[in-house]
């Protein structure tokens, strides 16, 4: 009954009063070499491996090698320096132009030797690219120009789990399985300061509010949020209600919130600084929430469930699915794939199991695309900020392809019966009325029923191909024949 005592103390009590315990009964014993929590019996970790711990936790000796044809040009400026004799302005603001579906493979990087984990654009401009891989390297790229492996960071001694540029691009932070975090400088590669809990850092994210922009958030794998202050390297705040390890970290809200997912089958929104969670989410369906990205409008952040498919959670204050958006038709069981949103909101990107980059349209949910990249799974993808239609892929195979797609467009907004070329050797449809032709380079939108009517096609380029993408279009196909012409 309810004035019984626990087993456990009674045994106590018994032994206080120097009593006997009953026949049957066998009494339980704790050495002093064993701690007993509420969970059971907590082993002690070998000598060796408290070695290799300390020895981490100690280490240094950070190194970095440029490998680039120059490392200043003829004005003093370094590869931080956003290039401006280009045909595309980088100083643009971000989303300010439409973007495209990427169809066509332009370059591919080569440099790590095992599967690449993380890639970062570099913030707003785009003009270098970030890579981490599992062979403990970050390495930077150039993206435009000669396409050149720039630095090569170096200093972890394990696999690296993520990277993270801070919001001006001058720093970022890398994760890695040595339980270590390590801040580095973008431009000179010089190791600024290390950060460890002794745990293994899964995801980190700088905190883009210009106020607070000497912290970040680090997801570990016990379970915990820890909050760093990189002038210090102090521990700010901790968030320890999850019950398994971190998996992402999104900022919303202007950064006074964010929101964290993990192996606990749960979604949890806090308030920056407050340690206790304002909104949790946990459903019986619910499958792990591996990659997470927050929509440009700032409404919304989509999140890779490992049943092969994307959802959605609004990022305002009810932190609500949206059960309307779901992106379905790539495989990611078994990986950890990233999830993509085009800078204007257009387009959702992710990762393949098979090697794809797929694409899907963001009010729709339809899948536009899919193009074969790799052969093994793709599981790192980055949008590049400024350009109309350019991402970077990423998976097992260690390099990095550039997919893009050309841009001259032609629009109709009602079916295209037949189509013929001019003289000139342009491509026009005919018999198709309202009619809007752009010019080379340039967009005219056109609607039709409520939905862009979309023709895409390459003026005075031979041999180029294309074709509709939805249910309903009405375009133009290209096929190349036989004799190296266009049909």
């Amino acid at each position: 009954g309810p004035w019984a005592g626990y087993k456990r103390a009674e045994y106590e009590e018994r032994d206080a009063d120097g009593g006997e315990l009953e026949s049957g009964e066998e009494e339980e014993e704790v050495t002093d070499e064993e701690a007993m929590v509420e969970s059971g019996t907590v082993v002690k970790a070998l000598p060796q491996a408290v070695a290799k711990r300390k020895e981490v936790e100690d280490q240094g000796g950070e190194t970095t090698t440029f490998h680039g044809s120059e490392e200043r040009d003829y004005q003093g400026r370094t590869y931080m320096h956003v290039p401006q004799d280009l045909d595309v302005d980088l100083k643009k603001e971000e989303g300010s132009i439409k973007n495209f579906v990427p169809k066509k493979l332009i370059h591919t990087w080569k440099g790590h030797t095992k599967p690449v984990v993380a890639l970062r654009f570099f913030p707003s401009s785009g003009h270098v690219l970030l890579s981490a891989s599992a062979d403990s390297t970050v390495k930077l790229w150039d993206v435009y120009h000669q396409r050149e492996l720039l630095r090569t960071f170096s200093g972890h001694t394990k696999a690296l789990s993520d990277i993270t540029f801070n919001t001006s691009g001058s720093q970022f932070l890398s994760a890695s399985y040595d339980r270590m975090i390590k801040l580095w400088d973008t431009e000179t590669g010089q190791c600024i300061n290390r950060f460890t809990t002794g745990k293994t850092p899964h995801v980190v994210r700088f905190n883009p509010d210009p106020e607070n922009a000497h912290e970040f958030l680090a997801g570990m794998s016990d379970k915990k949020i820890v909050q760093f202050d990189t002038r210090t390297r102090a521990i700010v705040q901790e968030y320890d209600h999850h019950l398994a390890a971190v998996n992402t970290l999104t900022f919303v809200d202007e950064a006074r919130r964010f929101i964290s997912t993990s192996d606990d089958k749960s979604l949890r929104a806090w308030d920056y600084h407050i340690p206790v969670p304002i909104k949790y989410v946990a459903e019986p369906y619910m499958y792990p929430l591996v990659r997470s990205y927050a929509h440009p409008n700032g409404k919304a952040v989509l999140f890779q469930s490992a049943d092969n498919q994307i959802v959605v959670y609004a990022a305002g204050d009810k932190f609500r699915q949206n059960r309307k958006k779901v992106y379905k038709g790539h495989n990611n069981a078994g990986y950890a794939i990233d999830v993509v949103v085009s800078p204007d909101g257009q387009f959702v990107a992710s990762g393949d199991s098979g090697g794809y980059v797929c694409v899907w349209d963001w009010k729709t949910c339809k899948m536009w695309h899919k193009i074969k990249v790799a052969d093994g799974a793709v599981t790192s993808l980055a949008w590049q900020p400024q350009e109309s239609s350019r991402m970077a892929a990423s998976g097992l195979d260690g390099k990095i392809s550039g997919p893009t797609q050309l841009r001259s467009t032609l629009f109709a907004s009602a079916p295209v019966r037949r189509s013929a070329w001019r003289p000139s050797g342009e491509a026009a449809p005919v018999d198709t009325p309202d009619l809007a032709v752009a010019a080379p380079n340039a967009i005219l939108p056109a609607r039709a029923g409520g939905s862009d009517q979309l023709v895409a096609v390459w003026r005075g380029v031979v041999g180029g191909e294309t074709g509709c993408e939805r249910e309903g279009d009405y375009g133009i196909f290209f096929c190349r024949s036989g004799g190296g012409g266009v049909v």
